[in-house]
């Protein structure tokens, strides 16, 4: 098997530190200098790896200080886990779904990025569509590690959301969100019977059980009939 770009190989090493926790929120990372001594590479390398990161949210950079592990964002420990059929049926409607994959995949670079595995690795993988009285609100796509929940590819999850499993099987104890505005593929589109131009809300949702990253899911739902919403005491 082909070795892949040192970039790629600096990227995950950086990623891996950051999602065992062994860099801490906050934490300053290795120089660019230092990074390329130790890959024996180019600082251009070296910088590439970082900057992807950077862009994907889990780095930051401040001028003249260096490079540093994210800390967490204000928002995401007011975000609570909430069961979307249980959010449904508690409005007095009916709630239904539509499972439309179920299977095994090989994790993609961004995959093994957001779920903290390697490149390949085999990951288990659900997409389903959520009802409200018969309306698509919500489609999810789920990436799980299996090594941490072996059993989640075989249970019934028009009896029982994905959700709701993993809360009852896995202890949580981390919730990362992050939430934009996008306009979605036609493949979304379709799925949310949405018009076409439309835009909708895009909720990234990563979930850790003890220390161990289990869970990363995409969450998609139509702007016009969805709204995400949080609340704390201060």
């Amino acid at each position: 098997m082909a070795q892949s770009p040192r970039y790629l190989q600096i990227k995950k090493y950086l990623n891996d530190k950051i999602q065992s926790r062994s860099w801490p929120p906050g934490y300053k990372i290795p120089t660019e200098i230092e990074l390329s001594e130790q890959f024996s590479v180019s600082r251009m390398t070296a910088n590439k790896a970082i900057r992807d990161l950077v862009k994907d949210g889990f780095l930051e950079r401040t001028p003249r200080l260096g490079t540093f592990v994210c800390q967490k964002k204000a928002e995401s420990p007011l975000m609570e886990i909430r069961n979307i059929a249980a959010e449904v049926k508690n409005r007095g409607h009916d709630y239904a779904n539509k499972v439309i994959n179920q299977t095994t995949v090989e994790a993609n670079d961004d995959i093994a990025l957001w779920l903290g595995v390697r490149h390949g690795t085999s990951v288990y993988f659900t997409q389903i569509v959520h009802y409200e009285n018969d309306t698509p609100i919500q489609l999810e796509e789920r990436w799980v590690n299996p090594d941490f929940v072996p059993d989640y590819i075989e249970q019934d999850f028009t009896q029982q959301t994905p959700n709701e499993y993993l809360v009852q099987t896995c202890p949580l104890s981390d919730i990362e969100h992050t939430v934009e505005a996008i306009l979605p593929a036609k493949r979304v589109s379709d799925l949310l019977m949405m018009a076409s131009g439309s835009p909708c809300l895009l909720l990234n949702r990563r979930t850790w059980s003890d220390k161990n990253l289990i869970s990363t899911a995409l969450l998609y739902h139509p702007g016009d009939k969805y709204k995400l919403s949080s609340r704390s005491q201060v």
